[in-house]
């Protein structure tokens, strides 16, 4: 209740500055030639050379680009940080009220109001990067697009993120049986959620921002988050161990698209319309390229500051997958077109 009154007096605020979404844009109901875009996600924003956490540098880029190729009549605004929706999670519905107009954002996040898009964070579904970047042009993707389209989001550059475990044990949790019985985790996602109190986890829900804090007062004993936020939140401060996703296997795998509003991207004109999506694509090949290098990355800096880093093994993974199929259940079961979703998600990884 607390974070959806916070959320809502953010909206709030932000109406009153911003009575439409894309004041510019709604001014001449489109074809305007000048707009401004404001784009909000949760990632550290990057330092003065440009460096930083790849999803806040892809924003940036994409940024500077479509700047470059409109001659600045479109401006898109990065708010990094979450500072200016505050509730990492509410970006989508902020979009969705007009208070953002773009965001790298979790599909999953926003589960609570499409339940379909948690097929994009089910525990074991994707297994490395490979699988990940398979989905883009097999069926499932096209599929995940027309979702998030006709729930007013439209997709411009495919992200996804590898995820890792990082415990306060020196024993490393690469497999169920590792799980210390008690102990409390962070995750994203509904399904991954289920699946590990399966094994024994306790719960505790929070943003990526806010692990560092609950492992420093004692709240979590481990966090299961994506690489880039483990380094990007300095979680190797707090951890002895940490199990990895570069040996090709890991239980999480994120989707975390560059997204614009169905709504305001319909109201560009179709020249700014070819630019965003031109840039989007072009972006691609970095984004997928950027997620990979950056587990490398991850493990040395977590080697460095003296934490065990353990890749995860097949063993460990298949044992991960056995536990995994009932929540696969449960969201075939419970999501409408949950059953097709998952039968396309399987297709497209083999």
């Amino acid at each position: 209740m607390v974070q959806k009154k916070r959320f809502l007096s953010t909206v709030c605020a932000l109406t009153l500055v911003f009575p439409l979404s894309a004041c510019n844009l709604a001014s001449s109901g489109g074809g305007n030639e000048h707009v401004t875009l404001r784009l909000s996600h949760q990632w550290p924003g990057v330092n003065k050379q440009g460096e930083g956490d790849f999803r806040s540098v892809l924003a940036e880029r994409f940024a500077d680009e479509v700047r470059k190729r409109t001659n600045g009549d479109v401006d898109i605004q990065i708010y990094p940080n979450d500072s200016l929706i505050e509730d990492s999670e509410a970006q989508y519905q902020a979009m969705m009220k007009g208070a953002v107009d773009m965001s790298v954002f979790p599909l999953d996040y926003a589960s609570g109001d499409v339940p379909q898009f948690s097929i994009t964070l089910m525990p074991t579904m994707v297994r490395n990067h490979e699988e990940a970047q398979q989905w883009q042009h097999a069926e499932i993707g096209q599929r995940v697009e027309e979702i998030a389209e006709a729930n007013g989001a439209k997709v411009l550059t495919w992200v996804w993120n590898a995820g890792a475990v990082a415990s306060k044990t020196q024993q490393p949790i690469e497999s169920p049986g590792d799980v210390p019985q008690g102990s409390v985790t962070r995750a994203a996602g509904t399904y991954v959620e289920k699946m590990l109190e399966r094994v024994g986890f306790g719960i505790s829900s929070m943003s990526s921002s806010e692990i560092y804090n609950g492992m420093q007062t004692g709240v979590l004993d481990s966090a299961v988050t994506s690489t880039s936020s483990h380094s990007s939140y300095r979680l190797y401060e707090q951890v002895k161990s940490y199990t990895s996703p570069t040996g090709g296997n890991t239980f999480w795998f994120m989707f975390e698209p560059l997204i614009i509003s169905k709504k305001v991207f319909d109201q560009l004109t179709p020249e700014q319309q070819k630019i965003m999506e031109d840039v989007g694509q072009e972006l691609q090949n970095f984004a997928y390229q950027a997620s990979e290098k950056d587990d490398m990355r991850v493990d040395k800096q977590f080697s460095a500051a003296g934490v065990n880093v353990t890749p995860m093994d097949d063993q460990a993974f298949m044992a991960w997958r056995k536990v995994s199929k009932p929540v696969w259940q449960d969201f075939a079961t419970d999501v409408k077109g949950g059953a097709e979703l998952l039968e396309l998600a399987q297709q497209a990884t083999g």
